[in-house]
């Protein structure tokens, strides 16, 4: 921390999507400088140039090139790289994906050094950054290989929605073989933990989806639930609230979801439709389970709206807030762990 303000590190992520745009619309809110301090990994002269094409003169930063030089009042952009970098609007490019990768990789290490609080990244073109020599399929993936602390949990959160994946970014043909008791019973225990000590809830209620239409229907549809779902729930079941396996659609389309503090998806696509259906203008990535916080917005580059200065920064703006809170969170937790008496989780402070 710096000045009693908790340092918020941020990646850049594909310099030709929308990153900088809301990367820029967040930081120049009044009063954000007042509640963290910001850190942009990026450069000089790529800030400069996204300032002067968003109309935004009126946005000062300090450029720096140590991390022990941060200015405590201002958006800090740390100098990532000197050169002029070719902007492409609207397209994934070799170039994009170059500096997306350098723009994570430094601002991973400030995290893993201590030199920022939490990290909170814009969105990357897997493609372009896969070509740069990003040989994992996702952030999530690669933070969890940085960050330490355990297997990586991508959880998507909002006010009143958490659903976290038991399996991430594979092929839908793949779910089921990669599903096990363990691996779904490690994914509650984890989850379960997650909502305690990141998120200030003390006795957190878990629903668990099914993987098959109906949650299988006795095995008529399936018997994964049988096997895998049914049984890692039940040796859970001493540990954590937990209930289910659910059918998706009756789940969310009832309000069921609004029971429960968390929910465990089996794949990406069934956890993130309904998630982002609901809750995509404010919703955040976090991934969670790990030595250090890392948060995103829950959107990707946004291409088609390159360029025409309308892109909604609300999502970016919660990932600052949320890993703000897990980090008060965390050192709440820890406090409470020595003093029983000590209170409830840290709301939300905004300028």
């Amino acid at each position: 921390m710096l000045d009693n303000k908790i340092i918020v590190g941020i990646s850049q992520g594909d310099i030709n999507g929308i990153g900088l745009e809301i990367i820029l619309k967040t930081l120049s809110e009044p009063g954000m400088a007042d509640i963290c301090v910001p850190v942009l990994f990026s450069s000089q002269k790529t800030v400069s140039y996204f300032r002067k094409v968003l109309n935004m003169d009126e946005f000062n930063f300090h450029p720096l090139r140590d991390l022990s030089q941060l200015n405590s009042k201002k958006t800090n952009v740390f100098n990532c790289y000197e050169e002029e970098v070719t902007v492409e609007p609207g397209k994934g490019t070799p170039t994009s994906g170059k500096y997306a990768k350098l723009s994570l990789e430094m601002a991973t290490e400030a995290l893993v050094t201590n030199k920022i609080d939490v990290l909170v990244t814009a969105p990357i073109n897997k493609h372009a950054i896969n070509e740069a020599g990003f040989n994992y399929p996702g952030h999530t993936e690669y933070l969890g290989e940085k960050l330490g602390g355990g297997q990586a949990l991508m959880l998507l959160c909002s006010d009143k929605l958490r659903v976290a994946v038991a399996t991430g970014h594979i092929p839908l043909k793949e779910v089921a073989t990669a599903l096990s008791i363990d691996k779904i019973y490690s994914k509650i225990i984890q989850l379960n933990k997650t909502l305690q000590v990141d998120f200030g809830i003390r006795k957190p209620k878990i629903a668990v989806l099914g993987v098959n239409p109906h949650a299988g229907e006795n095995g008529k549809l399936g018997d994964e639930e049988k096997q895998f779902i049914i049984p890692a729930i039940e040796k859970a079941s001493s540990e954590a609230l937990v209930f289910g396996p659910y059918s998706s659609d009756g789940f969310f389309g009832s309000g069921t979801h609004l029971d429960f503090d968390g929910i465990l998806a089996m794949y990406h696509d069934q956890g993130l439709i309904p998630f982002k259906t609901l809750a995509f203008n404010n919703g955040v990535n976090y991934t969670a389970g790990l030595n250090f916080i890392r948060t995103s917005p829950d959107h990707g580059t946004a291409y088609d709206l390159v360029g025409k200065n309308i892109a909604d920064a609300s999502s970016f703006r919660e990932a600052i807030y949320m890993a703000m809170d897990i980090y008060k969170n965390r050192h709440l937790s820890k406090e409470i762990s020595v003093n029983p008496l000590a209170i409830s989780p840290i709301k939300k402070e905004r300028g």
